[in-house]
């Protein structure tokens, strides 16, 4: 469970430091039903942009942003889009929330949230002498970069050094120290060791997203709640919610299936990894170039037991469909096969690690023998804003796009997907999946096998989603004793 002892000065003191820097915290339900945002907040919102360095995008951690980059308030369903069977080639109906529209342009900024806020409002974390340490595979990092620069808290990033331009430029404006790790994705354990070699620093504080059941609660709260109301909106009679679909970077994502799984019983909840480093498919090796996942471990914070599907996805498919969607000779092609232009003038919402997520969803179409009454639901994880580099050098090895190599690449890499590299998991095939946990958590990382076997026979998951309602009282109690609100 998410650890929630007071540390009374150490908390007067963050206190006094969001006093000082204007900092009001949202709570979960503010996330989850923005409606219930203070109303002075949403004035002053009117005047904040949304990729401003100001508090007040606080309280743009949510799905329902307008999207607009100044001045946008709260919209009554979430940002989605619905891809039409002329670009996907299957019948069932998939819908994707958008990330992009968060501060940062990603929702890893939610998740970091979820790992930062509990400590924060317990004192466990000291504003006033700690940094904040983000070890990631790319958006993480941005996220708690990002979060800890609103807080005015120090920060530390940690990424693979082979994570795109755009990345580390925008981290050099926002974090306070950039630690590019060797490799690319597939690198975690590198990762942890730079953090290992940190943590024995006593002003440094690690926020490690693949275990802080913070990230893993953020999910299943506002993104749970976000998927199903996405459902309900768009839902017409006769359709059923048949699947949901996340490649597994820090498994946060994931998390909402439990929720959904709560609400939708029938729905099979699907984990995407890239098959070059097929980690739950066949226990991991390789590498691959899907940006934003990790691999060669199962994050701590998985909820295995809860997956019905592994999904591996090549990532030749997904640097292959990002520049089908970003070239005007690619966009051309689409619109000769019927795709509408509204959904033309969307595909730039999808970065590689979305188009990932939509690949899962059509394997996963394919496999069930979804029909056009079938829904299934994934995220956006970023927009294609944070791989430009990425499409310029897929130009240089490859050479000018035009409708000939356009159509090569829908046919091949999208309508031409088959259900290969993929399973459903039995209770012992998920169980094994398990267990790998402990060569990463056990093993490297100080787990216990108590601590593991919890995860798997004990309550801990439905523990944790009953910290929601706990955390947001203190949140409550933390923003009266600033009195911030009150002087807005």
């Amino acid at each position: 469970m998410i650890d929630l002892t007071i540390h009374q000065a150490c908390l007067d003191r963050n206190i006094q430091k969001a006093r000082e820097n204007g900092v009001i915290i949202p709570t979960f339900e503010n996330m989850k039903h923005p409606e219930t945002v203070p109303g002075k907040v949403k004035d002053r919102l009117k005047h904040v942009g949304l990729w401003d360095v100001d508090p007040l995008n606080l309280f743009r951690i949510t799905w329902k942003n307008e999207p607009l980059e100044t001045g946008g308030l709260y919209r009554p369903v979430p940002n989605y889009i619905e891809l039409p069977s002329a670009l996907t080639g299957v019948s069932a109906r998939i819908l994707c929330l958008v990330g992009k529209w968060f501060p940062t342009g990603c929702h890893k900024v939610g998740a970091s949230f979820g790992c930062l806020a509990p400590r924060l409002v317990t004192g466990q974390f000291d504003a006033a002498y700690h940094r904040a340490v983000w070890p990631s595979t790319g958006n993480y990092c941005r996220g708690g970069a990002f979060n800890s620069k609103l807080l005015g808290v120090k920060s530390v990033a940690i990424l693979p050094a082979g994570m795109s331009r755009e990345r580390f430029q925008w981290l050099e404006q926002i974090a306070g120290e950039v630690i590019a790790t060797p490799g690319c994705e597939s690198n975690v354990k590198e990762i942890f060791d730079k953090t290992h070699e940190l943590s024995q620093l006593p002003d440094c504080m690690i926020f490690n997203q693949f275990e802080e059941m913070g990230n893993h609660l953020w999910h299943y709260q506002v993104t749970g709640s976000a998927v199903a109301e996405v459902f309900e909106a768009v839902k017409r009679p006769g359709d059923r919610f048949a699947g949901a679909c996340f490649t597994s970077g820090s498994a946060g994502t994931i998390g909402c299936g439990d929720y959904l799984k709560e609400v939708y019983p029938t729905l099979k909840l699907a984990v995407g990894e890239a098959l070059q480093c097929p980690t739950i498919l066949e226990n991991g090796f390789g590498d691959h170039r899907i940006e934003g996942i990790g691999d060669k471990h199962i994050p701590w914070i998985h909820n295995v037991k809860n997956t019905d599907l592994v999904i591996d996805i090549d990532d030749e498919d997904s640097q292959r469909l990002l520049r089908l969607f970003n070239d005007p000779a690619g966009l051309d092609y689409l619109r000769t096969c019927g795709v509408d232009e509204a959904t033309l003038a969307q595909l730039s919402l999808l970065g590689i690690s979305g188009i990932a997520n939509v690949l899962c969803c059509v394997k996963l179409a394919k496999y069930y023998e979804l029909t056009e009454h079938d829904v299934v639901a994934t995220v956006l994880t970023d927009s294609a804003a944070m791989y430009g580099s990425r499409i310029q050098e897929l130009a240089e090895q490859y050479g000018p796009y035009d409708a000939k190599a356009a159509a090569v690449d829908h046919s091949l890499h999208l309508l031409g997907l088959r259900t290969d590299a993929m399973a459903e998991l039995t209770y012992y095939q998920r169980k094994r999946v398990h267990n790998l946990k402990y060569y990463t958590w056990v093993e490297q990382q100080g787990r216990t096998m108590e601590e593991l076997n919890d995860l798997w026979y004990g309550t801990v998951w439905d523990d944790v989603h009953q910290q929601a309602a706990a955390l947001d009282e203190l949140i409550h109690s933390f923003n009266e004793a600033t009195g911030v609100l009150g002087r807005l």
